[in-house]
């Protein structure tokens, strides 16, 4: 890697580490002060009369501070990045792959680079409370772009890069945006075909790229840094000591789900404790003892990511790598994040802590067992009887037996080092999982790897993160448990003690920007946050998650029912299905959607038509010649119908009652994917699209139901 004092990277056209920057003993002696931030009173943390929430950008919100003395001290973003500048200051803190050589730069850099991003922002007009709307791939520029619009009094809104020219024009619009930051041509020309619509809208940054056509109100990343020279630090110091951490600096909005996306506001508050709660609850290294290695893919514009990548990362001073630019200049329909360049730069990087979604962990383990079925005979029995240890090893440690058998350090080291070497995760002692949870086998293929993935939960509205798994509270099939001092209640339980999951902390967001009457349905008058998931919690507080409210499928019979546990016996019994999504409502019974496992393409994410090596094997046990999707279609092959069909009696004879049982089934012609529309951004199954697509398979099983 290159010298970190070499590069100039996202931060500028000259070195950071000058005299200039050492003489600014002022600043760092401020700094100094506000790394450790008295707790203010709450009288000061909040406007006279105000409540736990508001629809306003410029509100300010009771904090839920508790009597504890042990709470965090409410803080800003800009004491946050200036603690670890100051602490930090010659470590390594991000760094963007460019060409073929890494660009780096120390946290005193990264830390200037901010400062000199949010003084070019102030120089184009930025006001108070306004938007700075940031697209593009993950990137040095995005983050520093990210904190340089909160340090200047802004408010930074991650959009995602696949949002079309109407949807980036009503967030803007919402945000009254000043500033767009894009990363490419083809995001510049989204905001090219809005702009006459923006009413706000003062300057477009493009950080990625040559422009190709000049325009008034366009910079490039040099250009618009260079702005910066124009005002002083003495008046970006005013702004930012003008900021308070019950003030609204985030936007963040669901995106890639069906509706109108729903502004989040985040405080500064929000930003911070979760940090520090997170990074109480995990287990990380810090300077001098050691230093975490981030790899940074999931969209930054998702709340849990941009805790982890972005503020764990500062919190506890670790280094951050971004994907290369050509990862990012995919021009084709939207993939998931990762599709094309993870592997490789996992391998490259090495990092300790690393957090996947379902669908990237799906590949990891496609690969893995292809790997296993093209290997030797002998390989095969070795791998298998190492992996049996494992998973029996692990479930006992889960049992409080803390005991290896004398054979577990030769399975680790024919088997679970080499598989954790394949997959780039060698140095890794962390693995989290964001997003929807995995399904039960996936989770026990890894823990037979001694690769235990610990689940996290929560909502953009609760910034991210509420409960979160480790090696301290680690319990399957749970999601792990609560943040320090945030609450969780389960109202309305069934029979079974499932019930709504409602949450309570310093992480529930502000409101609904310019949505009085949502946030009202959202947050009660106590503070909490009423989430629409269901679940329950376990005598030692383990949170488990059922499923959604709004997932709830209601026969005509009138029997309500949850389709997620169904949908996960049925993976669980028929492991030749990837996807599950059962139907039924209005209907007088259940069916089943299924999807084989089939070959992704590694570059754009989209299903194959042939299965994958596990199903072939799975097949031949079975004595099954089938290795297309095509061959298993329309009941063509009646050995895979008829394991279908037994695996579906299995899950039906677990039914708690008739109406949960699944009458009927059909295999699709194609797995779901990101770029199909059937999963979301961050692999969550989008049930109204995936019934929108299939209307027609939907209706066969009903209308053969009326005929007969």
């Amino acid at each position: 890697m290159s010298d970190p004092n070499e590069q100039n990277g996202a931060g500028g056209a000259k070195p950071l580490l000058t005299a200039k920057t050492i003489l600014k003993t002022k600043l760092y002696s401020k700094a100094l002060k506000r790394t450790t931030p008295q707790a203010p009173h709450p009288s000061e943390t909040m406007a006279p009369g105000s409540c736990y929430w508001t629809a306003e950008r410029d509100g300010e919100v009771k904090l839920r501070l508790g009597k504890n003395s042990e709470d965090e001290p409410p803080t800003t973003v800009p004491d946050l990045i200036m603690s670890a500048a100051t602490k930090y200051s010659h470590c390594l803190a991000i760094g963007s792959k460019y060409k073929k050589s890494w660009q780096l730069l120390t946290y005193i850099e990264y830390y200037e680079a901010c400062r000199r991003a949010a003084k070019a922002f102030l120089k184009v007009g930025l006001e108070r409370f306004h938007g700075v709307g940031i697209m593009g791939f993950n990137s040095t520029e995005w983050v520093i772009a990210n904190i340089g619009a909160i340090m200047a009094g802004g408010i930074s809104v991650g959009i995602l890069c696949s949002n079309s020219p109407k949807v980036c024009q009503v967030i803007a619009e919402a945000s009254e945006m000043d500033i767009f930051v894009v990363d490419n041509d083809r995001q510049l020309q989204k905001v090219n075909q809005i702009q006459g619509y923006l009413k706000h809208l003062k300057a477009i940054i493009q950080y990625r790229e040559d422009i190709q056509e000049v325009q008034p109100n366009l910079y490039s990343w040099k250009g618009f840094l260079d702005l910066a020279d124009g005002i002083s630090d003495e008046k970006l110091d005013q702004v930012i000591d003008s900021q308070k951490p019950n003030q609204c600096c985030a936007l963040v909005y669901n995106q890639g789900t069906t509706g109108a996306p729903k502004a989040i506001m985040l405080s500064h508050d929000n930003i911070t404790w979760t940090t520090a709660a997170t990074v109480q609850s995990l287990e990380f290294k810090c300077p001098p003892d050691g230093q975490e290695i981030f790899v940074s893919y999931l969209p930054l514009c998702f709340a849990g990511a941009q805790i982890l990548d972005v503020w764990v990362a500062i919190s506890v001073a670790a280094t951050v790598y971004f994907p290369s630019a050509e990862a990012g200049n995919w021009s084709g329909p939207a993939r998931a994040p990762g599709t094309g360049f993870l592997t490789e730069m996992l391998r490259e990087v090495q990092p300790t802590t690393f957090c996947g979604i379902p669908w990237v962990w799906d590949r990891m383990l496609d690969s893995l067992q292809t790997k296993h079925l093209d290997a030797t005979a002998f390989r095969r029995r070795i791998d298998r009887w190492a992996m049996r240890m494992g998973l029996s090893t692990n479930r006992r440690r889960l049992l409080g037996q803390i005991h290896q058998p004398l054979c577990f350090g030769l399975a680790k080291k024919l088997t679970f080092d080499p598989a954790r070497k394949f997959l780039g995760l060698n140095h890794c002692q962390q693995f989290l999982n964001m997003g929807s949870g995995l399904p039960r086998a996936t989770v026990d293929f890894f823990l037979s790897l001694d690769i235990p993935i610990f689940e996290a939960y929560g909502l953009s509205e609760c910034t991210g993160l509420h409960t979160v798994s480790s090696q301290q509270a680690f319990r399957l099939p749970s999601s792990g448990k609560a943040l320090p001092s945030s609450h969780t209640k389960v109202e309305k339980e069934n029979q079974d003690g499932v019930g709504n999951l409602c949450v309570w902390g310093r992480h529930i967001f502000m409101g609904y920007l310019n949505d009085k009457e949502a946030t009202e349905k959202k947050v009660d008058s106590h503070g909490w946050l009423h989430t629409n998931d269901l679940g329950f919690l376990d005598i030692d507080k383990f949170l488990y998650v059922m499923g959604n409210i709004n997932d709830m499928i209601t026969l005509s019979s009138g029997e309500v029912i949850n389709p997620n546990p169904i949908e996960e016996r049925v993976k669980m019994r028929i492991p030749i299905v990837r996807y599950v999504m059962v139907v039924g409502q209005d209907a007088p019974y259940l069916c089943a959607l299924l999807t084989m496992k089939c070959q992704i393409n590694p570059e754009t994410g989209e299903a194959r038509s042939a299965l994958t090596s596990e199903v072939v094997a799975c097949c031949r046990k079975m004595r099954s010649q089938s290795t297309w999707l095509a061959d298993v279609l329309y009941n063509r092959d009646p050995l895979v119908t008829e394991f279908i069909n037994q695996g579906i009696q299995d899950v039906n004879a677990e039914a708690p009652s008739e109406g949960t049982k699944i009458i009927k089934w059909v295999i699709l012609d194609n797995d779901f994917s990101v770029g199909g529309g059937e999963l979301g951004p961050m692999s969550k199954l989008n049930r109204t699209t995936v019934a929108k697509i299939y209307q027609e398979e939907i209706q066969k099983f009903y209308e053969r139901a009326s005929s007969s």
